[in-house]
């Protein structure tokens, strides 16, 4: 950490007078997140209601030739919550949602929000045993999928619980205007929804705070994907803390989002800041560096969402013209380094970057509402930041068996505290929820969220992101279980041992998958193989780009591998006699890497 990075009383004051035209946006946002009561009736679907009352012309949705205006698209919520009512769609049930980046996606979630439905966003790259845990995970009672993911959902379909009923249909198309026609078995739900009332339902109204909104997996550090609950009150905190304080976005903003709709960055962070100012989401399907700023410019946006890996591939494109002079004047999302923070603001002439600080399944956020440089923000939930023992894994207990909080500046790991006013929701398993809280932290009976995150005081309430905790690690923007990873390798014959861990690869951000392979004796490993494997059980960003050959696996006394000397040692062939094996970007094997090809990826003639 830099010593420019710390808030100095100086330099805080100097940050408001900038403060001070936003401040009544800032301040009701602050209200949004400091709402105590849980059972008021504050949800998405009031947010979007709201939205389409203040500016019903203005434009709430685009994407590519397709323009709707926040009454036309609350109408088709209303349409589509009717028809999903009538199919037995209640306050509570499970609906499985499995749309790519396109509008539907948008209109089946507000939907949902305006019955009290509970959403669970199935990660539209998932196959195999991860798809099936997934759904099998939540219980839905009802699915609905996008012709564009019919296909992947069919594959696992008859290991689905309950997956012989309420199964519904969207043309992969302009369904407002073209339903197309449901495969056997399944119902057409745009059709479905054709004359049904446009007028808000009175269960809308009805939807509480307290009141779950989406399901969100995340890997968290071990196993199979869990699901994180979001509720409509960590939504309505985001709406406000994002929303009114961070960004401020008006009825004549556009956000340009790229983001998969199936993350919380897309369906609550951005969707929320656009709700609070009645802002329009400018929606692509998938994220194109290449096509990137010529969107920008068709869609005059002026903010957009991001993740630090997206900001990388822009910076690495050449200069193009309509990066120049471009409409953006801020953007919103995590993971932005500190070494292209600047280089970013400056090519592309950003005032803002609200940079955020939260998770799924947590109650503290963060959000850098004074715009100052490589912070997550500030934060007005009560949080501290504790010593922890590395080599041991734990935090640590002084004398008396209470934490100890770190000086400014040190690194440590980052609690919350779980309060009235700042619950934590957890997972859909009590067992897993309860895995991450910690008791008796300073006090006897109080209760802590662990983050698993590493942080820094920075001064001023502001934290600076320092590494997380545990064996998952953070490739294209996605959290890695190598639990996950090891289960799937550990299905390929011949495979008696799979280590997985993160490794480097300079220029890009955060780490790619590494396994370590122990073989059957007399197996020799057929590597387009078990690339076709992987690609059918694992999404893209959690497949093993490196792989090195172990004759024996190194375990402790407990029986868990020994990944720090794998981790140090990585792919590099001057430390490793094993044999080592690369996936190139683009090939459809591993090939062998030998000391060449170790210094050409070192150099960044790949780009992975």
């Amino acid at each position: 950490m830099s010593d420019v990075d710390l808030i100095t009383t100086a330099r805080f004051l100097r940050r408001l007078p900038s403060m001070a035209i936003r401040a009544p946006r800032a301040l009701r946002g602050l209200y949004y997140t400091g709402i105590r009561n849980r059972e008021k009736n504050l949800s998405l679907a009031w947010a979007l209601e709201r939205a389409a009352r203040l500016n019903p012309e203005r434009p709430a949705l685009l994407q590519d030739q397709r323009r709707l205006s926040y009454a036309a698209f609350n109408a088709w919520a209303n349409r589509l919550a009717r028809a999903l009512q009538a199919e037995g769609v209640r306050h509570g049930s499970v609906v499985a949602v499995m749309l790519e980046n396109r509008l539907e996606i948008f209109a089946v979630l507000a939907a949902l929000a305006k019955l009290g439905a509970v959403a669970a966003l199935i990660n539209t790259t998932q196959r195999g045993q991860v798809l099936t845990h997934s759904l099998n995970l939540v219980k839905p009672s009802h699915f609905v999928v996008g012709e564009e993911l019919h296909e992947v959902f069919e594959s696992v379909r008859a290991s689905v619980h309950h997956a012989d009923r309420h199964l519904y249909w969207l043309a992969d198309r302009d369904t407002l205007v073209d339903p197309g026609e449901a495969p056997a078995g399944w119902a057409n739900l745009a059709r479905l929804a054709e004359g049904q009332a446009e007028g808000n339902l009175p269960s809308s109204a009805q939807v509480r705070m307290k009141d779950a909104c989406f399901l969100i997996y995340t890997s968290g550090t071990t196993g199979l994907p869990k699901a994180s609950i979001m509720s409509h009150g960590k939504w309505i905190k985001a709406y406000g803390g994002f929303g009114h304080s961070g960004l401020g976005l008006t009825s004549a903003d556009v956000l340009y989002l790229t983001l998969p709709c199936y993350h919380n960055n897309a369906v609550t962070v951005c969707w929320g800041a656009a709700l609070a100012g009645s802002a329009a989401i400018a929606l692509r399907r998938k994220f194109s560096a290449s096509a990137f700023w010529a969107d920008v410019a068709r869609y005059r946006a002026t903010c957009f969402g991001y993740i630090g890996e997206l900001c990388r591939y822009l910076l690495n494109q050449p200069e193009c013209p309509e990066e120049i002079d471009n409409s953006l004047t801020c953007m919103i999302g995590n993971g932005l380094r500190p070494s292209i923070w600047n280089e970013f603001k400056e090519r592309f002439g950003i005032e803002r970057v609200v940079e955020f600080y939260a998770s799924s399944e947590g109650n503290i956020g963060f959000t850098n509402v004074f715009n100052f440089d490589n912070t997550v923000g500030f934060s007005p939930a009560p949080y501290a930041i504790v010593r922890y023992d590395l080599e041991n894994d734990r935090p640590v207990r002084g004398k008396k068996g209470f934490m100890e909080k770190v000086a400014k500046g040190e690194p440590g790991l980052l609690i919350s505290e779980i309060t009235d006013k700042w619950p934590f929701d957890g997972y859909t398993d009590p067992e897993k929820s309860e895995a991450v809280i910690f008791r008796d932290v300073f006090r006897k009976g109080d209760a802590w969220f662990n983050t698993g995150d590493l942080m820094r005081d920075i001064g001023f309430k502001h934290a600076q992101f320092v590494d997380r905790l545990g064996d998952t690690f953070r490739w294209k923007g996605e959290n890695v279980s190598t639990t996950e990873v090891e289960n799937v390798l550990a299905t390929f014959p011949g495979i008696e041992d799979a280590v997985v861990y993160g490794v480097e690869i300079p220029g890009t951000n955060g780490r790619c998958g590494m396994a370590a392979l122990r073989l059957r004796a007399g197996t020799e490993l057929d590597r387009e193989a078990l690339a076709a494997h992987l690609d059918r059980e694992l999404p893209a960003y959690a497949i093993p780009l490196f792989l090195r050959l172990l004759a024996q696996v190194e375990t402790t006394g407990t029986f868990k591998y020994k990944k720090a000397d794998l981790k140090k040692a990585a792919y590099d062939p001057q430390q490793v006699t094993d044999p080592l094996f690369v996936r190139l970007p683009g090939e459809a094997g591993y090939r062998v890497l030998d000391a060449e090809l170790y210094q050409r990826i070192q150099r960044g003639d790949y780009r992975f």
